[in-house]
Formats: structure tokens, C-alpha cells, sequence
């Protein structure tokens, strides 16, 4: 039986959780799509080379999703998350999902630098 949506997408966070580029790339179909401001990344290794950079800019981040709308096979998703000297505060995701799996995947926030208090 594949997952639904909302099972997949439970999957993806996890793995994201555990830093884990090869289990979080095998959440997404092998011709999947991750779509930046800064362009367009294809495949499995793609997506590795997407995420990566997210987890590049947010080492080891507290992740918050807000707001999660599922519309039949289509998730859009705000989020937040804080590392140790850097944050995003309007992050916005785009699933799409299809036989189990994540399709496309749209990205796009802002990085912004921590300051001591």
C-alpha cells in the first residue's frame, strides 16, 4: 500500500530531522523535481544538492512548520527554523506528491543571521 500525502510528508521531516541526505533524496521520485529562486534541480542527486545547501544554511536547525495545507496531492507549507547563527522566519514550501512520493518540491526564504543577545 503507498503512502498518502500526509505519510510522505511525515517521512520527509524526519528524515530532514536527521540530517540524513540520503534518506530524505528517498522520499522524492527518482525524476523529481527542487525549484529555487536560484534554479531548478532534477533527480535524486538534485535534490540531495537542494537540501543540502538548505542544511548548509541552517546547520542542525529547530525546525517549525506552520500552517500545512493539503489539497489532494498538493501541500503548501510556511515554515521557520533557527540554527545556531542563522534563522528564516517566512520560509515557503510546495509539494507535490504522487504514488508515494515527492514529485516537485518549491523552496524559497530568506536567511538571515542570529545576533547575541
Amino acid at each position: 500500500m503507498e503512502r498518502t500525502p500526509e505519510e510522505t510528508f511525515q517521512a520527509h521531516v524526519r528524515a530532514l530531522s536527521s540530517g540524513d541526505l540520503d534518506a530524505i533524496a528517498a522520499n522524492f521520485a527518482p525524476d523529481a523535481v527542487f525549484i529555487t529562486p536560484s534554479g531548478i534541480l532534477c533527480g535524486r542527486d538534485g535534490v540531495k544538492r537542494g537540501i543540502g545547501a538548505v542544511l548548509t544554511d541552517l546547520p542542525n536547525a529547530r525546525w517549525e512548520p506552520r500552517n500545512p495545507k493539503f489539497a489532494d496531492d498538493v501541500l503548501f507549507l510556511e515554515w521557520a527554523a533557527t540554527a545556531d547563527s542563522t534563522h528564516v522566519d517566512d520560509g515557503v514550501d510546495t509539494f507535490v506528491f504522487r504514488d508515494g512520493l515527492i514529485h516537485a518540491q518549491t523552496v524559497r526564504y530568506t536567511l538571515l543571521t542570529s545576533t547575541a543577545s
